[in-house]
């Protein structure tokens, strides 16, 4: 087998060997096989070889590689590699192979169908595509199969057709020839073969393709011929439900413009709800995704009207109605969430005052939804009241029930919305009492019988939680006395319990004498040893402090106490959620009395901090200590209190007297990722907080950032040095023109050993450091444009911006073309600056960046143009056409030169010459009109040409060529 990718490697034997090899063998031969098959596919020869091989092998693997091989080529070489006069016998292979593989297998039929197909958009002169194909595949029943295939896969491939290298005004007449033309031939060949036998009315293939159909035939077309009558029959076969259930719901999707398809509705809305007793009847067999399709076709059919429920609801109540029994009869809850979409956007019409009418009638549907859901909402039974692991082990199905039920929260809350709070939560109390009525008794200390009756509304009631108003005087004071009670050996009650006190914790605000009940029961919480009520007892801890921290000031110094002795017994993400809460009470306490509980809180912390950096050996123990240094950093975020800017802040204060650990600890550390950025993010929020107020720490806090980034090489280090970038900028109050000065100066150090840095090591060793380094930089041109515009760093910073594009890492990328893009902006009249009154200034910063553009431009556009076609991940695209589409503005002619010396530079065989001068004639011609709003119309052609150049060719293995980054290389 040749691996080198020479011709006469290519051969039939070989790729045949090259696919065995990747089912079995080692790694490198596996390698080798993928690498030699991926060049097979690029190559002139492989469109004899997939032939051969589909004309030859028995083998269905071989067939089916050969069938996707061929498609492949013909969508994304037919133009570069086949002479147009070779199309038409192309075309009649194609058409000989469909007739072989027409009785199957399917996969390899359904290729070739999709071959044809996309040849046919590409054969402009082929006009009787329609009529060749079922002629030359002729009328016996095994050809059935693959004109119904054909007819499916046509409409869907020239919605696709984008990919093809038509252009758009070639590709519309396509369209138009090969579906608005033959639609209704097309039509009068699906009812002919529906009628043709009992056999054909139920074809899961005729529905698939009167589905894929309804893209092009008006649907009242459908609606109205004999093929509406097939579908709903399809309904009632087991073997073609599916597909007719899917179909019926296009159909109705397509009728979602009510007001133009009021008559063709009329006629689909009958046919709809006769299907009502198949709800019974499949819930009944038990039948899963059976019932799983019908509740598909009401659901679809409710989300195309809704808004006819809304104007009519007498008339379209029985399909409401068929909905809410799809709820009710969901055994299995596989089924409920089709319908979520539904009453949610009927209750956004109902709600609306212009249809109170359809809210008072249909007021009673939403009330017997709360009870639907109430019981759907239900763990599952156990025999055992203390059993809690329902699901036999499997935690991917109880996260997808979790999650499901939250889903079903948000349905409650529209239906509370309909019926009102107070209405809601009534019922929500009546279950409640309704187990206390039945079971209360029974509960012991160590079993709850049926808690799941009772654990069901106390999830409702949290998921009602952002609805109820914090003033409710009626419902909810019968309820929060009640939830105090709840058992609290049952971990499940308990746990929702207390979630349900963390969501109403502005409700408790407004009604203080329940906070200590609740409070405590949280608190108690707290001797679990129960990590899930654990992390709900923490979060919800955090809700009361933050909502209820004024009536829990006088408590400031007991929290302490109950904050020191339970905190190293939490979890990480614990630990974080109690900081928060008791850091929000510190915060509302009297200025005066700040520097003094930060001392009583925070000093323990501190202590800890030194004792575990005193025993860090290894790195779990680094990973602690790093963790633990985020708690400090919830008190510098939280506790923020006003002092006026010319006297000392007393939070500042109390950091000046951690800093000097912090800093002893990073240097100790400095070698050590995690511990660099912990303490990094905490000075950085450090500045954030403070702002100005920072001032006295600001030159040591300066220094240690520098010095810290000249050790590690972390980007962690500028990250925190934009902060202050952003806070000590010259539009800043209270910002002494020295200490601006200074710290313009101590950004150009920084980016001064970024750029040694970077003309020292490739950027593919540096992607987090090129991150932060060009973050930092969009603070930097943001706030001191008439610094650094005309500086001695400008043009190498732009530079290694190019460089950093020929990294495959996302964010660097992502960061580079977004500086680049503010970069553009001030080229022109609307820079992307913090302060656009520049005055005398404004016009030399303009010819200092059109200058650069003029001088560097050429190897930006080699460089983006190269990353759009070749090396970019996808969600950089946006931006990299973005930078094209700048440089088109600011200097058109020189950038479509440029564009056109780079796509001339491609690999060989990769793009023709016709192509590329098409491409150039259409840009100039756009160019050539004067107006701006043309240049939207190249970006669009460069992003359509290089997401076809990237479909056809994968990256070159040996290299990019000509379009390889130049090296970046920094003199200072």
């Amino acid at each position: 087998m040749a691996s080198n990718g020479a011709a006469d490697g290519f051969t039939t034997p070989n790729v045949l060997q090259a696919m065995l090899t990747m089912r079995g063998g080692d790694s490198s031969t596996k390698k080798a096989a993928m690498d030699y098959l991926q060049n097979f596919q690029k190559s002139n020869e492989a469109w004899t070889t997939t032939i051969s091989i589909l004309q030859g092998s028995p083998e269905a693997e071989a067939q089916l590689f050969a069938a996707t091989t061929l498609k492949g080529k013909i969508t994304y070489d037919l133009a570069t590699q086949i002479p147009e006069s070779e199309h038409a016998a192309l075309r009649n292979q194609i058409l000989v192979l469909l007739k072989k593989f027409a009785s199957g297998p399917k996969p390899v039929r359904v290729q070739l169908c999709v071959c044809l197909a996309i040849l046919a958009i590409q054969m402009q002169s082929w006009k009787d595509v329609l009529q060749t194909v079922v002629g030359a595949l002729g009328d016996d029943v095994s050809s059935h199969a693959c004109i119904l295939d054909f007819l499916r896969v046509l409409p869907e491939e020239v919605t696709e057709g984008r990919k093809i290298t038509l252009s758009e005004e070639e590709l519309i007449q396509r369209t138009s020839e090969l579906l608005a033309e033959n639609a209704n031939e097309v039509v009068g060949l699906l009812i002919n073969y529906a009628q043709s036998s009992p056999a054909a009315a139920t074809n899961p293939q005729l529905f698939e393709c009167i589905s894929s159909w309804l893209r092009e035939v008006p649907v009242s077309v459908v609606v109205n011929s004999p093929l509406l009558d097939a579908v709903i029959n399809g309904l009632s076969n087991d073997k073609s439900l599916q597909a007719a259930a899917e179909c019926l719901g296009i159909i109705c999707r397509e009728t979602r413009d009510v007001d133009d398809n009021l008559e063709t509705i009329q006629a689909l809305l009958p046919k709809v709800l006769q299907l009502r007793p198949r709800i019974q009847a499949l819930s009944d067999e038990e039948d899963v995704e059976g019932f799983k399709a019908i509740t598909r076709v009401f659901a679809d059919a409710g989300d195309s009207w809704v808004l006819l429920c809304a104007r009519e609801p007498q008339h379209f109540r029985p399909l409401v109605d068929a909905l809410l029994e799809c709820c009710a009869r969901d055994k299995e809850r596989d089924a409920i969430h089709y319908t979520f979409s539904f009453w949610y956007e009927l209750k956004q019409y109902v709600t609306l005052d212009h249809y109170i009418q359809a809210r008072v009638q249909l007021v009673d549907v939403y009330s017997k939804l709360v009870d639907i859901l109430l019981k759907q909402l239900e763990y599952p039974e156990s025999d055992d009241p203390n059993e809690f692991d329902l699901f036999d082990g499997d935690r991917e199905q109880e996260e997808r029930f979790r999650e499901f039920r939250h889903h079903m929260g948000d349905t409650m809350k529209d239906a509370c919305q309909v019926m009102g709070t107070t209405e809601c939560l009534t019922k929500v109390h009546e279950a409640i009492k309704i187990w206390r009525e039945k079971f209360g008794g029974q509960a012991t200390e160590s079993a709850v019988p049926h808690w799941q009756s009772l654990e069901a509304p106390l999830f409702a009631l949290r998921a009602l939680g952002r609805l109820v108003d914090k003033e409710e005087n009626i419902v909810l004071p019968e309820i929060m006395p009640l939830l105090v009670q709840i058992p609290i050996n049952n971990e499940k009650l308990r746990f929702a319990a207390i979630m349900v006190f963390g969501r109403y914790t502005e409700w408790t605000s407004a009604h203080p004498d329940y906070l200590q009940p609740q409070l405590s029961y949280v608190l108690a919480s707290f001797q679990t040893s129960s990590q899930e009520i654990l992390r709900a007892a923490a979060q919800s801890f955090k809700y009361f402090c933050v909502d209820c921290k004024h009536l829990l000031g006088p408590q400031a110094i007991e929290l302490q106490g109950f904050y020191n002795s339970i905190l190293d017994t939490l979890s990480d993400h614990s630990k974080e959620d109690l900081t928060e809460g008791v850091a929000t009470v510190i915060s509302v306490q009297k200025t005066e009395d700040i520097y003094s509980l930060l001392k009583l809180y925070c000093d323990p912390l501190v202590q800890r901090l030194m004792t575990k950096a005193n025993n860090a050996t290894d790195d779990t123990s680094k990973l602690e200590l790093a963790d633990h240094i985020n708690l400090l950093t919830l008190y510098v975020q939280n506790v923020v209190p006003y002092w006026p800017s010319n006297s000392d802040n007393p939070a500042v204060r109390y950091w000046q007297e951690v800093f000097p650990i912090l800093a002893t600890i990073l240097d100790n550390f400095i070698d050590f990722v995690p511990i660099c950025e912990r303490i990094c993010r905490c000075w950085r929020f450090m500045v954030i907080s403070y702002r100005t107020a920072i001032t006295p720490l600001l030159g040591p806090l300066a220094n240690k950032l520098a010095e810290g980034f000249a050790k590690s090489k972390q980007g962690c280090f500028l990250w925190a040095s934009s902060a202050i970038l952003r806070e000590f900028s010259e539009d800043r109050e209270h910002v002494e023109d020295g200490i601006v000065d200074s710290i313009y100066g101590f950004f150009e150090a920084q980016a001064t050993n970024v750029l040694r840095m970077m003309s020292d090591i490739a950027p593919i060793d540096l992607p987090d450091v090129i991150e932060d380094f060009y973050r930092l930089l969009i603070d930097a041109l943001l706030y001191y444009p008439q610094r650094l515009i005309p500086s001695a760093l400008f043009t190498p910073i732009f530079q290694a911006a190019i460089s950093a594009l020929s990294l495959e890492k996302q964010e660097p990328v992502s960061a580079a073309l977004h500086y680049l893009r503010d970069l553009l902006t001030y080229g022109g009249d609307n820079p992307a600056s913090s302060n656009q009154q520049f005055g005398a200034v404004g016009p030399q910063l303009r010819q200092h960046v059109r200058q650069l553009l003029l001088n560097q431009g050429e190897a930006l556009i080699k460089q983006t143009l190269a990353g759009m076609m070749i090396t970019f991940p996808r969600d950089c695209f946006g931006d990299g056409s973005g930078v094209l589409l700048g440089m088109f503005e600011i200097l058109p002619a020189e950038t479509s030169t440029w564009v056109d010396r780079t796509i001339r530079m491609l690999p060989a065989g990769t793009i023709t010459d016709a192509e590329a001068n098409k491409l150039m004639a259409k840009i100039n011609e756009k160019l050539q009109g004067g107006d701006h709003s043309n240049l939207r119309h190249v970006r669009t052609l460069l992003q359509d040409f290089t997401n076809t150049y990237r479909r056809r060719y994968i990256a070159p293995r040996d290299g990019l060529g000509m379009l390889t980054a130049a090296r970046f290389h920094f003199e200072g």
